[in-house]
């Protein structure tokens, strides 16, 4: 069986990454495609394997300035030659899914997300942007929503990574999807005895992460509060951050376990369509106190609703403002000595790269051999109606 992956753009190391390294774990024959590759941004897993870009990947500044390239798109997937192949993985968060699969192959879409730029988030972006900046991109959304729309048809199977990315697929492509949670490090995670007085952010520092209201929280608590991540955020966080506020910066491996594994808790107040971060948190034991929408309400087993200090993973807060996650934060701190870092820790294995490799190859397999069965039917019918 000859698979192709399709994924959009290798410029960075994020959640998407991380599903393509698994399945090139999965299918070690599988080949690559993506419209942009760089060198730095190519996953580790998938260093010596063969990635096919489109042309935009030829055209200078296409590798940092990808997103700027949007237009281009649908017809650079769409030259993709997928004709050899029997079974077709969309890694989809930007373009993907318009890949044409030929006849006989199954197309699986992994959606971590419709592209949030040209739906949910789409008057955000805009916001962001100068006035002739926003005219052009106008222009141009409103020709790729309606592309997207259409490719949504060219897939055979949604796969998501939350519940809640599948309310987006069903609302945006009218497409019903299976869940499968992305594959998440938990295995490196451990329980430290030491716990240290600090509240911990991991995050890029870009302005729909919301880190502001973790620092202002912590500001107006005077809690000590680290912050690891980088970003065009980073100078007005660093001026917003008061005398109990360090910024880290990106930290290699071992000291970013060490942040976690010494944290009083993990503050996530970003609404994300899954979140990474939260499940890496639980995987060294420490609680997080969450924005209670999105992927976290899948990943962090909030304080109440039949749930005790000792079989929760964390405390959630109603609403996107400071005073709602100062609340939470003195909410944890009155339960703070009844959670379970063992229970938590467990939790977390829910999460796994194994389960996630386990389950899709499951759904690939069963989805692959139900598809063959209706082509041959198909094919069947058409000779005894050619007959």
């Amino acid at each position: 069986m000859r698979v192709a992956v399709v994924h959009y753009w290798f410029t960075g190391y994020g959640g998407g990454e991380r599903v393509v390294e698994a399945l090139a774990e999965m299918f070690p024959q599988a080949d690559f495609y993506a419209l942009v590759a760089s060198r730095r941004g190519t996953p580790p897993g998938l260093r010596g394997r063969r990635i096919t870009t489109s042309f935009v990947n030829r055209i200078p500044g296409a590798k940092r300035w990808h997103r700027h390239f949007l237009p281009l798109y649908p017809f650079a997937l769409e030259q993709f030659d997928l004709s050899k192949y029997d079974l077709v993985i969309s890694s989809e968060s930007g373009p993907a899914k318009g890949v044409i699969a030929p006849p006989h192959a199954c197309h699986i879409c992994y959606c971590h997300t419709p592209m949030r730029y040209l739906w949910d988030m789409y008057h955000e972006y805009c916001r962001g942007m100068g006035p002739l900046a926003r005219a052009a991109f106008s222009a141009t959304a409103h020709f790729v929503r309606q592309w997207d729309v259409s490719t949504a048809a060219r897939v055979d199977y949604f796969v998501t990574n939350s519940e809640y990315v599948a309310a987006r697929v069903r609302k945006y492509y009218r497409r019903e999807s299976t869940v499968i949670h992305p594959p998440v490090d938990v295995s490196s995670g451990y329980i430290s005895r030491n716990i240290d007085d600090y509240y911990l952010v991991v995050s890029r520092l870009v302005p729909y992460k919301r880190v502001d209201l973790a620092i202002e929280a912590c500001n107006r608590l005077g809690r000590r509060l680290l912050v690891v991540g980088t970003g065009p955020e980073f100078k007005r966080l660093q001026n917003l951050g008061g005398p109990t506020v360090e910024f880290l910066g990106k930290l290699d491996e071992k000291p970013l376990r060490e942040c976690y594994a010494r944290a009083r808790a993990l503050l996530f107040p970003a609404e994300e369509d899954f979140g990474i971060v939260p499940v890496e948190a639980q995987s060294f034991g420490r609680p997080v106190i969450a924005y209670g929408d999105g992927g976290a309400l899948e990943t962090v087993i909030g304080l109440g609703a039949g749930a005790d200090a000792a079989t929760a993973s964390g405390v959630f807060f109603e609403a996107q403002t400071t005073e709602s996650l100062s609340e939470a934060i003195l909410e944890f701190e009155k339960r703070e000595a009844s959670f379970s870092p063992e229970f938590i820790r467990g939790h977390a294995q829910r999460f796994s790269k194994e389960r996630f490799k386990d389950e899709f190859l499951r759904f690939a397999v069963n989805r692959l051999t139900g598809y063959r069965f209706l082509v041959e039917e198909a094919s069947s019918c058409s000779a005894v109606a050619a007959v």
